[in-house]
């Protein structure tokens, strides 16, 4: 592959920039030495620079330097020519370590093949000649990716010692944590809300977890799942003969959180003449098992939780209100998935992590992959993205996980006015061909220049071209 200059200006032979030791690593991959050279005068004040002209002096810095990103040159020895063994580099890298971001580099005529090594697992690519600008705000972006991916990870190996807490970055759900890390120092009753799927009974084990109590039992019970004449014994237990079946004492679930914390879940399915009970342990924390006059003091911390709206229930007498004021002395709202897209990539890697391993291989999602999750609503939340990645674990054939595994289809949309999506009724529809709309103005705006328009949108460069394929948004000529 015939080289072209990186910058405009050639840099002095006899002078090197001299690293910073606190600089994250960048490792550059290109077998043309002017070019490394000029690379690293480039970027040396912002990274700590790594240099190699081959695959295999590549995978060796890999190995002992460890850098969380990587330019690579698709045209390598020894087919510098062709772009195969830069693909086949880009696989070691990946193999060896998934999080690691690629950002592939390639001339004009190999314009495919980098969108195959995006698919492949590249985190993002761009052509020769380079603007240097453009460069350094790609990287930037690598970067912070890198370093946010990093931060979870830590975060989240710190959170498995405490009780499986659920995480996120987005500003709602940094809000909720802070609520639960002060909630957990206390006794008093939490109600936790949010749809099916959003974690409400993660968030009850988090709480425990980083609590007084964590040494004690977490006892949980589903309101809704258990026949009304069967809920009173459930919760409160039963004395020996106490009804038709009770052939021995046996202890509730109020009883065995002694010390601990019962999780209520579904609180708003509990039945009119359960809640009156509820209410009275919640106001003494003393019970009487079914058939028996004996008085039991329980200590148990009480977190209750729903995806109904009760005061919707308190309207319409289905729900008492001074039960809920006991309950809701701290309220805590978890955000469906859909208003925290910005956690979606980070929560789906864990999960891929997670069950990639267990799988006994290590597996990374494609750039369509990812902006099909970020696309989607997901109306069963975080409990709907785990299941989908697994599946696709299960049926996806090499390292790479696409849209088809996790169960989405890409057709091309076609572009709509804006007033016509609005007429619609389909409110899915509607969001598709708003942001087609709104991406083919940004487009227009930048005279189809992609780092820009992306800028603008928030969103990244290959994101942008997922979403521009999806909606068959192509410059007129193309």
């Amino acid at each position: 592959m015939p080289s072209t200059p990186y910058l405009l200006h050639p840099t002095p032979s006899d002078l090197s920039p001299t690293p910073h030791p606190l600089h994250p690593k960048l490792l550059i991959v290109d077998d043309d030495e002017s070019i490394r050279t000029q690379m690293k005068w480039a970027l040396a004040q912002d990274y700590e620079i790594l240099l190699a002209g081959d695959g295999e002096k590549a995978m060796q810095i890999m190995e002992s330097k460890r850098p969380a990103v990587v330019t690579l040159d698709l045209g390598l020895p020894p087919h510098p020519e062709g772009t195969s063994e830069g693909l086949s580099v880009l696989s070691k890298i990946m193999q060896f370590n998934p999080s690691v971001k690629v950002i592939v580099v390639t001339g004009n005529p190999e314009r495919t093949a980098a969108l195959q090594a995006v698919s492949d697992g590249a985190h993002d690519f761009f052509t020769k000649p380079v603007n240097i600008d453009e460069l350094k705000a790609i990287l930037r972006r690598a970067f912070y990716v890198s370093s946010l991916e990093a931060e979870y990870k830590a975060l989240q190996s710190e959170i498995q010692k405490s009780s499986g807490d659920v995480i996120g970055f987005n500003a709602k759900m940094q809000e909720m944590l802070s609520t639960v890390r002060k909630v957990a120092t206390t006794d008093v009753p939490v109600l936790i809300t949010g749809e099916s799927g959003t974690g409400k009974e993660l968030i009850a084990q988090t709480i425990h977890g980083k609590s007084l109590r964590k040494g004690k039992p977490f006892v949980a019970i589903n309101c809704g799942a258990i026949p009304e004449n069967l809920m009173e014994s459930e919760l409160f237990g039963h004395e020996k003969g106490a009804f038709t079946g009770a052939h021995v004492k046996r202890k509730g679930r109020v009883e065995l959180a002694e010390g601990g914390t019962l999780f209520l879940d579904e609180i708003g399915d509990l039945p009119l003449p359960l809640q009156v009970k509820l209410l009275r342990f919640l106001q003494d924390h003393k019970i009487e098992r079914v058939g028996g006059r004996e008085i039991i003091d329980v200590d148990v911390r009480v977190i209750a939780a729903t995806n109904k709206e009760l005061s919707e229930l308190i309207s319409e007498g289905q729900f008492r209100e001074d039960l809920y004021y006991r309950l809701a002395v701290v309220h805590i709202p978890l955000p469906p998935l859909r208003e925290r897209r910005e956690d979606i990539p980070l929560l789906a890697k864990a999960f891929l992590d997670k069950f990639s391993t267990d799988q006994g291989g290590k597996k990374t999602f494609s750039k369509e992959a990812l902006s099909s999750m970020e696309a989607y609503d997901w109306p069963g939340n975080v409990r709907e993205l785990e299941n989908r990645v697994r599946r696709a674990i299960t049926l996806s054939e090499g390292p790479v996980v696409s849209p088809v595994d996790l169960g989405f289809e890409t057709p091309p949309q076609t572009i709509v006015p804006f007033q016509d999506a609005v007429d619609t009724l389909d409110l899915k529809k509607a969001r598709e061909e708003v942001e087609a709309t709104i991406i083919n103005k940004a487009l227009h705006k930048h005279n189809w220049n992609i780092s820009k328009a992306a800028e603008e949108l928030g969103l990244t460069r290959p994101t942008l071209y997922s979403m521009m394929k999806r909606f068959g948004i192509h410059e007129e000529g193309e």
